[in-house]
């Protein structure tokens, strides 16, 4: 897949809108990066929805177009031609468009004000944000186990979960069952031991679908600081400097040690 005008809008928009993720992508091959501008400009429209207006009802129109989209991808159906559609249904297989619904579904806790109920159902929405959009991620580039994929989704999900707590408090939101400093460094804690159980398991992912795994290259820098410095998250996480932040993902990106 080249860089036609589709792919480059989307590379804009996740530049503008995600640059953590455009770095990772910017430090992948070359031949890689069409899939994961795709991807993760899919993952910008659907979290944007809660935001772009403040009427619920909008957000829920705009969330049930993608999930029909993705259903039509699914079963292969002619779609009109848009910028992330389009090369979404060419990059997509069958079974991620159809894991990717969870995502969206998920994204309508954005919209309302009801915090978590339980930890269930806190785990269940990072497992469906951020650990179906690496599966999919991953399968366009290659093989990843999926036990790998959902301990590393689950500890890079909750580690950006972590930095936008202001952000949801800001917005009147309850964004975690508990801010309590002990609670917070227990959750970075569980974050972590998935974090490690899943490079302990490196192997069994294939170097082209490591590339996705980039995008969580500051997931053990962010959940080590909530572990020693649980306070953080309701002021505001501090990212490493950009020097710190340039070598280690080059590092990353070369030895394949995500």
């Amino acid at each position: 897949m080249g860089f036609d005008s589709d792919i480059r809008a989307c590379a804009r928009l996740v530049q503008r809108g995600d640059p953590v993720r455009f770095r990772s992508v910017m430090a992948s091959p070359i031949n890689l990066r069409p899939p994961l501008f795709v991807i993760y400009a899919f993952n910008l429209e659907t979290s944007r929805a809660a935001w772009v207006s403040k009427e619920p009802g909008i957000a829920e129109i705009r969330l049930q177009w993608w999930h029909d989209t993705l259903e039509e991808i699914a079963i292969k159906q002619s779609l009109s031609s848009h910028e992330v559609v389009s090369p979404l249904a060419t990059i997509l297989s069958p079974r991620s468009a159809q894991n990717l619904k969870r995502l969206v579904s998920a994204r309508r806790w954005d919209i309302y004000s009801e915090p978590f109920e339980n930890a269930v159902s806190f785990d269940a929405y990072l497992y469906d944000t951020s650990t179906t959009l690496l599966a999919a991620a991953a399968d366009s580039l290659g093989a990843a186990e999926i036990s790998v994929v959902k301990n590393f989704g689950y500890a890079a999900g909750l580690a950006r979960f972590f930095q936008a707590v202001p952000r949801l408090i800001a917005a009147g939101r309850q964004p975690l069952l508990s801010l309590h400093e002990a609670d917070l460094s227990e959750l970075a804690e569980m974050g972590l031991s998935r974090l490690r159980e899943a490079r302990r398991r490196r192997v069994a992912v294939s170097k082209q679908a490591g590339f996705a795994f980039l995008a969580g290259w500051q997931t053990g820098i962010i959940l080590n600081l909530v572990r020693r410095s649980p306070q953080s998250v309701k002021t505001g996480l501090r990212p490493p400097s950009a020097v710190f932040n340039s070598i280690s993902l080059s590092a990353r990106a070369l030895t394949g040690r995500w």
